[in-house]
């Protein structure tokens, strides 16, 4: 009995130990499944990751101009200090080009009738519009930019290209161009030409602004004409907001005169426009109070209005309405090949509902130089200060500076600016010097307070920021401009 008992227990115990040795190896068994399961599904969702952030990009003509402005930036080309924090400073470029990607001109009846642009002999490669949008580490208010075109400042070409001497910082893409498709045509031709000269334009454009500004710059998106037309196609109307009526009919080229208008007419107040009237209301320089710094204040609402209707539409939370935009513009639209869209339109909220800070860096003065005409002077290291205290830490000061072009021989017509291209080698800029009238409203030249759209300036915001004497609409997040 007592034997039958011990090898009961101990066979018991055996069972026991049995058991136990089996529930580890199914737990081991276990583990080893979520394992996988969570591994298979962390592939899963970056595979997903990655098939959506390509597939937003598919298609899309992206550049490697800001691998060419690192590469000169640590061979100390750049000349200017990095960021000490996570923020990201976005440069959006306009080219006023009536070409598309390959060169190729844009339909004459189209340019005329929906760009009201003239044909593609005007306009060059010029960048009429170029703006800094810095997106803090901490999601705070995005604070903005941007340049007026005819600022006479230093051209920065990248190490071993063409000198490009002092110019009009809107003449830094195109004159990179024409140097560099001198080199490259014995090597290219047709549509790779074009791309290889038009990314060395980009990245003349980037040191160029990284130098006036002291700032790094981490990404950029270039539209063209056509771009900004597309864009306002698919979200017309686009809302605007006038201080007072505005006219500026167009007027043909003749052997006497250059060309020009924008077609633009609105009314005082706020105004729904269709995509041809959304192109002409950023293009208007003249009958302007102001001309070209205006024009600055209406890109500006323009990119607020476009940014509030996005958001309104819920395009940054809804991947399907994003790539039905993108589908839409990005045969237009230029980005560097490192931007990560998916990441950007988690962080593009913060460009929205007024939580943009839109600023015009000042001029001292106008002035007409012999070989480079009516220009911009401006105070490069008083425009650093003032763009180093708005921007906050994300870079200290460094070697970025240049001295002011005042009333020293830079300001005298002494510039070494690169010739015009030749028209019979490349397509040169023709477009007409900025005629912003040095007895209208006066440059600016000095910070004024007051965030943009706000319609009441509080004397309390950064230095620079432009002041709206009139109202502004969508709750304050756009600006009424002339």
């Amino acid at each position: 009995m007592a034997t039958s008992w011990a090898r009961d227990r101990q066979r018991g115990g055996q069972d026991g130990a049995g058991t136990a040795a089996r529930l580890r190896t199914a737990a081991r068994v276990a583990g080893r499944s979520m394992a996988c399961l969570a591994g298979g599904s962390l592939l899963a969702a970056s595979g997903f990751s990655w098939y959506t952030y390509h597939d937003l990009k598919s298609g899309m003509t992206t550049s490697h101009a800001i691998e060419q402005v690192q590469q000169a930036n640590a061979a100390g080309g750049g000349g200017v200090p990095p960021h000490l924090d996570k923020s990201v400073n976005l440069l959006l470029i306009g080219l006023d080009s009536r070409r598309d990607q390959d060169g190729k001109d844009l339909p004459r009846q189209f340019v005329a009738d929906e760009l009201n642009a003239g044909n593609s002999e005007i306009g060059g490669y010029n960048t009429n519009t170029l703006i800094l949008m810095h997106i803090p580490a901490d999601g705070g208010r995005v604070q903005a930019f941007s340049i007026p075109r005819d600022d006479y400042v230093d051209l920065v070409n990248v190490p071993g290209g063409h000198p490009l001497g002092r110019g009009k910082v809107k003449e830094a893409y195109d004159q990179a161009k024409y140097y560099a498709e001198q080199q490259l045509s014995r090597t290219y031709s047709g549509a790779e030409l074009e791309h290889r000269g038009r990314d060395a334009g980009r990245a003349a454009t980037l040191l160029t602004v990284q130098k006036l500004l002291n700032q790094p710059i981490d990404h950029f998106a270039e539209l063209n004409l056509k771009g900004f037309y597309d864009v306002a196609k698919v979200l017309e109307p686009v809302t605007v907001c006038l201080k007072k009526d505005a006219d500026d009919p167009t007027f043909a080229r003749t052997a006497a005169t250059p060309g020009g208008g924008s077609g633009f007419h609105g009314k005082a107040g706020v105004n729904q426009l269709d995509a041809s009237m959304a192109l002409a209301f950023v293009r208007q320089r003249h009958n302007l109070p102001d001309g070209d710094l205006d024009r600055t204040h209406r890109q500006q609402a323009f990119l607020a209005s476009v940014t509030t209707k996005l958001k309104q539409q819920g395009v940054f939370d809804d991947l399907g309405k994003m790539r039905g935009l993108l589908d839409v513009v990005k045969q237009d639209v230029v980005i560097d090949d490192t931007w990560d869209l998916l990441d950007f339109a988690q962080q593009a909220t913060n460009l929205t509902g007024g939580n943009v800070e839109f600023h015009t860096l000042p001029i001292v003065r106008f002035a007409n130089l012999p070989k480079a005409g009516d220009v911009n002077i401006v105070d490069v290291p008083a425009i650093q200060a003032t763009v180093r205290q708005v921007f906050g830490g994300g870079a200290q000061p460094g070697s970025g500076t240049q001295p002011a072009a005042g009333d020293s021989a830079s300001a005298t017509g002494g510039d070494a600016s690169a010739p015009a291209a030749d028209p019979s080698t490349a397509s040169p800029s023709t477009a007409s010097p900025s005629t912003a009238d040095p007895n209208s409203a006066g440059p600016s030249t000095g910070p004024s307070t007051g965030p943009s759209g706000s319609g009441s300036p509080s004397g309390t915001a950064s230095p620079g920021a432009d002041q709206f004497a009139g109202d502004s609409v969508e709750g304050g997040a756009i600006p009424c401009v002339y």
